[in-house]
């Protein structure tokens, strides 16, 4: 019997509003894609992410299979200058 074994990985995505829609990024990788809404965007950049690691082997991938306790943080602050 023939299965697949399906691995998840976890990235980020940076999302910037911009006129016209949303440009969004996956820094771990430095793929980028865009789409109309927040919503086209997200479902933009997993397919190019998708396409980017098709070509990455079990071992370069690994360091996202398990990145939940060392994932990234956004946040974003202020700063006020004179």
């Amino acid at each position: 019997m023939w299965y697949h074994t399906f691995v998840k990985y976890i990235f980020s995505a940076v999302f910037t509003k911009e006129k016209g829609g949303y440009s969004v990024l996956c820094p771990e990788l430095g793929v980028a894609s865009q789409g109309v809404d927040l919503s086209e965007a997200e479902k933009n950049i997993k397919e190019a992410v998708g396409l980017f690691i098709e070509d990455m082997t079990t071992e370069e991938l690994s360091v996202y299979s398990d990145a939940r306790a060392n994932s990234s943080i956004l946040k974003t602050f202020e700063v006020s200058h004179v």
